[in-house]
């Protein structure tokens, strides 16, 4: 009790100069949300749900279809209203891994932690065969050299260079500095997506440098002599998938008349780089194989969770202010970071409101994505029939009762402040209201722009549509789309202070005179959906 009473003390001594500020708030209730999240929070229970006990939530899988209804019944639980798991239109096939075996038998025994892209076909049981390397020069001049060698092979692409140790942290926090200089920006850092290749070039790797790769063109062209010889598949790996540590993702389409995928597995280059040398040492290598998983065709929908706090306001109820992250995940663990953790946080969120009796001017509606991975298909097809469609920005009645949606999709880390998308108008705004949270180490508002996540679809139809600046902790070493993005890499005073602030913002959003302000709508743009 001393501890709460403690954090209601501080809440109420930093009001008075927070209420000098230009945006005005409901102080008791921002203590009394600081204190319900920080003190009774039950964000890890959440997790603890989304990932050990639902596994994996690949769009279209039983898997995400159990988490989806498991989040649908729990804020029915809280008191939200309007709970559905929603259908946005076709996704494609489900896919679901049933087994995973790799281990080298010749030229001796080692188990190898291995696992299929998602997408890919299955082995018909185990089966022992030998491995091909193939040489990753530009072209398909060597292709030639291989052609009626591939059935029943297991296919390997060269490796050039060594790997390198790194000598960086695998988990790390914004500095001040960092901070600092997203807050003091005035334009976006240029959009350059990496270093430019001319079309049909292929990328020569530095001396020494380790790389694993190929022609694009040559490797579709490997591909279909593979698969018209009978090839059981490929083994794949990154620079980046060391120390036990597999970045594993899709192998191609899943619409539902394409063929299956190529089997594609992945494994580290541990377990690569020395089949590699004893094949370019002529030394027999043989492994076992075993890979089986399934195609669910009979619901080809794509599924949204979405539920509300409804508005009280007679004049504001039918305005909405949403907050949401995607429920899908990659298949290799349970999505911890990637993104159990935004949707915990969010659904946290939403519960702390209803926890500490708030009354929203505004509805507050929850959403929770899937095919996010795929090319953010949920939220892109909910903006589309309730708001707009970016391909030709006709606005529909919801378009304009709008006030903000709020996203977190970047892993674990504690909110250190919020991107503004170049809505400059929010930042006086934001800044009075993260105020609050100065000790907690959120009050940085910079005008970058970030992306990758659903936030940008409502941006796109020119929505205000915020992604919280977040620490970096183990997200892009360690459990950004691998196998070791488990609940074990949550952090749990992070999620706190991330849902006690995301409660905060959302709460502030909806009982606002007026919605947040806008940018100018973007012209229109072709969908580009894979």
């Amino acid at each position: 009790m001393k501890t709460s009473h403690h954090l209601l003390a501080l809440g109420l001594f930093l009001l008075p100069t927070i209420s000098q500020a230009q945006e005005k708030f409901d102080e008791q209730m921002i203590a009394k949300i600081r204190e319900e999240g920080l003190q009774r929070s039950k964000v890890m229970d959440i997790a603890f749900q989304l990932t050990d006990v639902n596994g994996p939530r690949l769009t279209a899988t039983a898997g995400y279809m159990k988490a989806a209804n498991y989040a649908k019944k729990q804020l029915g639980d809280w008191g939200l209203t309007n709970t559905q798991v929603d259908p946005w239109g076709e996704f494609g096939k489900g896919w679901e891994l049933k087994k995973s075996y790799l281990a080298l038998t010749a030229p001796y025994y080692k188990p190898i932690i291995a696992y299929p892209k998602s997408w890919t076909a299955s082995t018909k049981g185990t089966q022992s065969v030998e491995v091909v390397v193939v040489s990753a020069a530009e072209g398909d001049t060597l292709l030639a050299a291989y052609k009626g060698k591939l059935k029943g092979k297991l296919i390997l692409i060269d490796a050039t260079g060594s790997y390198k140790q790194s000598f960086k942290p695998d988990a790390t926090r914004y500095a001040d500095e960092d901070l600092q200089k997203m807050a003091e920006a005035t334009m976006p850092p240029a959009q350059t997506g990496g270093p430019r290749v001319a079309q049909g070039s292929f990328p020569k790797p530095a001396p020494g440098e380790l790389f694993i790769s190929m022609h694009p063109a040559a490797l579709r062209n490997l591909k279909a002599m593979a698969k018209s010889e009978g090839a059981v598949g490929f083994l794949s790996t990154t620079t980046r998938a060391h120390d036990g540590t597999l970045f594993v993702q899709g192998a191609g389409s899943y619409k539902k008349d394409d063929p299956e995928n190529m089997l594609d597995v992945v494994i580290g280059i541990e377990d690569y780089l020395p089949i590699v040398r004893l094949a370019a040492a002529k030394v027999p290598v043989k492994l076992d194989v075993d890979m089986q998983s399934i195609f669910q065709t009979k619901d080809l929908q794509g599924y949204n969770v979405i539920a509300e706090i409804k508005g009280t306001d007679p004049k504001l109820a039918d305005e909405v202010v949403m907050l949401g992250g995607h429920l899908d995940s990659w298949h290799s663990s349970t999505g911890a970071t990637d993104n159990a953790a935004g949707c915990a946080v969010m659904m946290e969120a939403v519960r702390i409101l209803k926890a500490v009796g708030a009354q929203p001017r505004r509805t507050i509606r929850i959403a929770l994505w899937s095919g996010e991975e795929q090319g953010l298909l949920g939220s892109r097809a909910y903006v589309k029939k309730t708001f707009a469609d970016r391909a030709d920005m006709k606005l529909l009645p919801a378009h304009e009762k709008f006030s903000a949606y709020y996203n977190l999709d970047n892993g674990t880390g504690k909110i250190r402040g919020i991107y503004l998308q170049q809505n400059e108008a929010c930042a006086p705004i934001f800044k009075s209201w993260l105020a609050p949270f100065a000790d907690l180490g959120a009050a940085t508002v910079t005008i970058r722009n970030t992306g990758g996540t659903d936030h940008q679809s409502f941006d796109a139809v020119g929505l205000p549509g915020f992604q919280f600046i977040q620490d970096g902790m183990e997200y892009n070493t360690r459990t950004h789309h691998t196998n070791v993005d488990s609940y074990d890499h949550l952090s749990a005073d992070d999620l706190k202070q991330a849902a006690t602030i995301v409660a905060a913002m959302v709460y502030n959003t909806a009982q606002r005179d007026e919605k947040l302000p806008r940018k100018a709508l973007p012209a229109a743009q072709a969908d580009r959906r894979p």
